[in-house]
């Protein structure tokens, strides 16, 4: 089982993660730019961290056979912070580096006035940068904000089929299937998606424009998520080759659109891994 997982945030991983998640079957993965767990105060502290990304993150990744590709963005959290909105200003270099896949997270957080801003703001940085877009749904009035998040897209002139909706759920992902929007789905321990909701998801609503992920935050999360979803699809029924098409070809679909994703020497590439019985928990 060959792994691209297209949205991990790896800065709050360790090299052990790394390591189990080579050993799983990822070979390639997207890190987006997101909230730290505490408010920047200044443009430096972004920048220091958007170098680490397109920098630091990929070196730490590619010791264990893993491309790392990131996506930049000012986060919808941080967008309502006044001290923040000089961020704006400096995306359009990061936005030109061979690394960066799509704008992102983009979205909402609260649905606040500055979040409709600075969301609209880097819609149209993407569509001037010829990049997709992440966008971050609201873990509050999910619905509420999905529906607003299709609104804005359409009013920026994007392509749909260049935005993926990330974070959805049962109540959310038919009115983006519906948009053209790709769907992201989080898997989480506790929250968000397991594994068998993310099944039953698929069983409804098929394989096209799905995109699944672990994410892996600073929150309780678990990298090998995708593992375990793709895992879960085979004993409902699915294929090998469906499991390939959501966990692999996918997502090279979706970043394939920024004509920077660094995987062409692993389309063909078998990834079965010895270590895969040890982490279903085999010996």
């Amino acid at each position: 089982m060959r792994i691209f997982d297209p949205h991990i945030h790896m800065t709050s991983r360790t090299t052990d993660d790394y390591e189990r998640m080579a050993a799983a079957g990822v070979r390639a993965l997207v890190e987006p730019a997101f909230w730290l767990g505490q408010p920047r105060t200044s443009v430096g502290s972004f920048t220091d961290y958007f170098d680490s990304l397109v920098g630091w993150e990929p070196f730490r990744a590619s010791q264990f056979g893993i491309r790392h590709h990131c996506t930049i963005a000012l986060n919808p959290k941080e967008a309502n912070d006044p001290r923040c909105r000089e961020v704006l200003q400096v995306l359009p270099r990061y936005l030109e580096k061979d690394g960066v896949v799509a704008v992102g997270e983009i979205g909402y957080d609260s649905m606040t006035p500055e979040e409709d801003e600075v969301f609209a703001a880097q819609l149209a940085l993407a569509v001037e940068h010829d990049l997709p877009a992440m966008v971050h749904t609201p873990h509050r009035d999910k619905a509420r904000g999905t529906d607003r998040t299709i609104a804005v897209v359409r009013e920026s002139g994007i392509d749909p089929g260049r935005v993926v909706v990330d974070h959805l759920n049962e109540v959310t992902v038919a009115r983006v299937a519906e948009s053209g929007c790709w769907m992201g789905f989080s898997i989480y321990p506790d929250t968000k998606m397991t594994p068998s909701r993310m099944v039953a998801i698929l069983q409804e609503h098929g394989l096209d424009r799905v995109l699944v992920n672990s994410a892996a935050d600073w929150g309780r999360s678990d990298p090998l998520l995708t593992l375990r979803t793709g895992e879960a699809m085979l004993a409902a029924g699915f294929t090998d080759d469906d499991v390939d098409r959501v966990l692999w070809r996918n997502p090279v679909e979706f970043y394939g659109q920024s004509k920077r994703l660094d995987v062409s020497d692993l389309l063909d590439v078998d990834a079965t891994f010895e270590g895969n019985s040890i982490l279903r928990g085999g010996s």
